[in-house]
C-alpha cells in the first residue's frame, strides 16, 4: 500500500514504514510508502505514523490490534528522492528532511527568476549569485 501525491505515479521523495508484531498468535508485517511531500504538505506529524500505517492496512486505530502495534517503533526503509540523505540504521531525520525540503522548493523558484530575468538556465553553476538570490529570499521572509 501507498499513498501518493499524484495516484499511480511513484513518489519522488518516499520512505517505506514497516511495523511487524504478533497479535493473538497470527505474526504482521505492515509496510506502506510515505511520499514524504504528500506529508509535509498535510502537516502530519511523524509520531502519528502507528496511526497512519494502521489507517493504510485498515486496522481501527480504538483496537487492542493497534495497541499491540504501538508498542514497537515502525522501521524505515527503501528511502527514495531526497530521502536518501535523511535515513540511516537510527530511523529518519523528519526534521532534517523537512529542511531540506523547504530549501529545495525555494532554490528552484529562484531558478524560475533567474532563468526569466537573467536567462541562466543552472544556477548552481553561478553559486555566488544563487547565494546573493537566497540571501535576499531570507531577507524577504525577516521583513
Amino acid at each position: 500500500m501507498s499513498v501518493a501525491a499524484n495516484a499511480g505515479q511513484a513518489p519522488r521523495n518516499a520512505v517505506d514504514v514497516r511495523s511487524e508484531f504478533s497479535f493473538k498468535g497470527e505474526e504482521y508485517c505492515l509496510v506502506a510508502t510515505l511520499d514524504l511531500d504528500w506529508m509535509l504538505e498535510r502537516r502530519i506529524d511523524p509520531d502519528s505514523l502507528h496511526q497512519w500505517l494502521a489507517q493504510e492496512h485498515g486496522i481501527d486505530t480504538y483496537s487492542y490490534l493497534f495497541e499491540v502495534m504501538e508498542v514497537d517503533p515502525v522501521v524505515f526503509e527503501n528511502p527514495r528522492g531526497l530521502a536518501i540523505r535523511f535515513h540511516d540504521t537510527d530511523g529518519f531525520d523528519f526534521e532534517g528532511y523537512a529542511q531540506a525540503h523547504q530549501l529545495e522548493r525555494v532554490l528552484n523558484a529562484l531558478q524560475h527568476i533567474a532563468a526569466r530575468e537573467m536567462a541562466i538556465d543552472d544556477l548552481t553553476q553561478h553559486p555566488r549569485l544563487q547565494q546573493a538570490l537566497l540571501q535576499a529570499y531570507q531577507l524577504g521572509i525577516k521583513a
